[in-house]
């Protein structure tokens, strides 16, 4: 696939170094005007088919996925220059990946990076951003006002139960986060009910409501049903930070959640005063953890 995009002689240098590549979903918006509220002047690069209108409306440059020599020329002509990337993409087949890329590097290399797993394969996407002078850093660091803060979100209260099982759920997650699973589990006290895989969350949440609303994902809901949700040990917080909106408190709700609990400070939450109110509308508690239930070794960039 091609973006023709202009020739990159053509392309003015940006006013400014940073360059918010705009997948899909409200996030790259909500960082736009995170970056707007602090005065600090960007430029924005559109993954075409993945972001939204508004994102495509403030565009500089609009590019397909696997473009990849075309998006490296256009950050060349802006650059050096430190990339956000923000918002959802669906991940290409690994061989489509090889393909785009076998100009670029070398293509064992390229193969070993695919077969490891999402984490790896991220990884070595900014890895090719680096290698070309590059800076990457995460949302986390450019718009912190958007992650979940720690303490109590909304009026809700985890009781006794819920308690257990938030403790239980922060040290599966930390347990896995090796085997590169997924960022969240629904816990009931001692037992884990479901662990998030490549699905993703909500996917995920409907599995648990099959599983602990009997029968058929329609009956009562165990006391104690909690969403736990935290970055991986050692994960790069860069393209892969936990998040969670209206959408994901809606879809506990039904699994029979009797609330969330996120990692303050790790876990963004796409449009929080919604947010806030659909946990308070469904009786759901929100919970930022703090540090004294531990904190993750990530990764993040520089030059932000």
């Amino acid at each position: 696939m091609s973006a023709n995009p202009a020739p990159a002689a053509r392309i003015a240098p940006a006013p400014a170094a940073l360059v918010l590549v705009a997948g899909a979903g409200r996030l790259p918006e909500l960082v736009a005007a995170s970056l707007d509220r602090a005065g600090r002047p960007f430029r924005v690069l559109a993954i075409r088919g993945f972001a939204e209108r508004a994102m495509r409306a403030r565009a500089a440059a609009t590019v397909d996925l696997l473009d990849i020599a075309g998006i490296l020329a256009i950050l060349k002509a802006w650059g050096p220059v430190t990339v956000v990337p923000a918002g959802g993409v669906s991940r290409p087949n690994p061989a489509a990946i090889l393909n785009a890329a076998a100009a670029l590097r070398n293509r064992d290399a390229l193969k070993a990076i695919s077969d490891g797993g999402d984490d790896r394969l991220l990884r070595g996407a900014l890895a090719l951003l680096e290698e070309h002078g590059h800076g990457v850093v995460g949302v986390h660091e450019v718009a912190p006002d958007l992650l979940s803060p720690e303490g109590l979100l909304g009026r809700h209260a985890p009781d006794a139960a819920a308690r257990d099982s938030i403790a239980t759920g922060r040290a599966l997650l930390a347990a896995l986060s090796d085997f590169d699973v997924g960022q969240a589990t629904v816990v009931v006290g001692q037992r884990a009910l479901t662990v998030e895989g490549p699905e993703g969350t909500d996917r995920m949440l409907a599995r648990a409501r099959m599983l602990g609303r009997r029968p058929f994902g329609y009956g009562s809901a165990q006391p104690g049903t909690v969403l736990v949700k935290c970055a991986k040990t050692g994960q790069d917080l860069r393209v892969d930070l936990p998040a969670i909106g209206p959408r994901t408190v809606a879809n506990a709700a039904a699994a029979g959640c009797a609330g969330l609990a996120v990692q303050a400070g790790f876990t963004l939450i796409i449009d929080r005063p919604a947010t806030i109110a659909a946990a308070d509308r469904a009786g759901l508690f929100l919970l930022g953890l703090g540090a004294d239930v531990g904190g993750p070794e990530t990764r993040t960039g520089s030059g932000s």
